[in-house]
């Protein structure tokens, strides 16, 4: 049986694992209609409470008053149903907040593996979250925000909506971010701009020198030349047999932005026009 905290309220639809460890005055509350599943290894800290149509994976953390599986928080929300998908052993700081998705993409709001979210954070609706993610405290993500795997995101960072960050990326602290930001770069200001490679990040993650500094001299051509971003991408392009994999995926990357709506490749995709 679940080590359930006998001032915890769980409701009897909700499939717990055995091994699960539910906190003082935690609620686990089931919609009409739906489920909610937790795996084995998972603790649940006091007051949290967990709703919706929510699965949350093997061997989380969830401390004290964090609020999961709630409502979209989009005013074109009609209490469709939609999920909260989260997968393994992540750690939920205090008061973190995430909700489900929206009818207006996949219905889904995903968390990946090994991700820390501190104190305050916000993940919004159809949202997607990759692996190894770190996001310090009060950092808000609107609605449809994509983050790569490896990112990592200072404390009060806000994240505006259908924005793509991409994979060992690091946005230092309280950066406004309006536009999409690359891989492998730091950004930070108002609104958030490309300063560097983020080169201590990917040392720690085992990047050979050689790709580095590959990815630095990109850098350098695209941000730093006289060049304008059509031709630097063309020249790197022509290059493509001798550069390493992460200097293209970063230019398709750019390319991408540059071809969307307002720096966000994604806004380009939403079914309902701007106006």
């Amino acid at each position: 049986m679940p080590n359930i905290h006998p001032t915890a309220i769980v409701d009897k639809c909700a499939e717990i694992d055995n091994d699960v460890v539910v906190g003082a005055y935690a609620i686990i509350s089931v919609p009409q209609g739906c489920g909610i599943k937790i795996a084995s290894g998972t603790k649940i800290g006091h007051h949290c409470y967990i709703t919706g149509y929510t699965r949350i994976g093997k061997n989380n953390n969830l401390f004290p008053f964090c609020s999961i599986g709630t409502a979209a928080q989009d005013i074109s929300y009609k209490d469709e149903p939609t999920e909260l998908l989260i997968g393994d052993n992540n750690i939920f700081r205090e008061f973190v907040t995430i909700n489900t998705g929206t009818a207006k993409e996949e219905k889904k709001t995903i968390v990946g593996n090994n991700n820390f979210l501190m104190a305050y954070a916000h993940i919004g609706h159809d949202s997607v979250l990759g692996n190894n993610i770190i996001m310090a405290n009060a950092v808000q993500l609107g609605g449809h925000v994509r983050i790569g795997n490896f990112a990592a995101l200072g404390g009060l960072v806000g994240v505006h909506h259908f924005v793509t960050i991409g994979e060992h990326a690091f946005v230092a602290g309280a950066a406004r971010v309006i536009q999409d930001i690359p891989p492998y770069v730091i950004a930070e200001g108002h609104p958030a701009k490309v300063r560097a490679i983020n080169v201590i990040g990917l040392e720690r993650r085992g990047f050979s020198k050689e790709t580095i500094t590959s990815l630095e001299n990109a850098y350098k051509l695209i941000w730093r030349s006289k060049l304008t971003s059509s031709q630097a991408f063309q020249e790197l392009l022509s290059m493509k047999e001798r550069l390493p994999e992460e200097v293209v995926n970063l230019v398709n990357f750019l390319q991408n932005t540059q071809n969307g709506r307002f720096g966000r490749y994604r806004e380009s995709l939403r079914k309902v026009p701007v106006r």
